[in-house]
């Protein structure tokens, strides 16, 4: 079940900490997935089911580019693109 009360940094590093089984340090924008947190292919297909389930998205793999995967703040600001699309126009997600 989807926890709507989570920011999408907060539920990123719960997934994170989940698929690569660590505590995290802060998380920053420019923190890079795969050369600063080790994240493989593997686990980013785990960390996208995690964010699925976490947040109640539904991530269209066709839609996803490597840059996606580049950073912390560019994971956060596609998850953020995902969570609006879901919502009715002019109504963003409530934080």
């Amino acid at each position: 079940m989807a926890d709507t009360d989570l920011t999408t940094t907060d539920a990123l590093r719960e997934a994170l900490e989940a698929v690569l089984k660590k505590d995290l340090p802060e998380l920053t924008p420019q923190l890079r997935l795969f050369s600063d947190l080790a994240l493989d292919s593997t686990s980013v297909i785990e960390l996208l089911m995690a964010l699925e389930d976490t947040l109640g998205l539904q991530i269209d793999p066709d839609e996803l580019t490597p840059d996606v995967f580049e950073t912390v703040g560019a994971l956060t600001a596609y998850i953020d693109s995902c969570l609006s699309a879901d919502l009715p126009a002019g109504h963003g997600p409530v934080r």
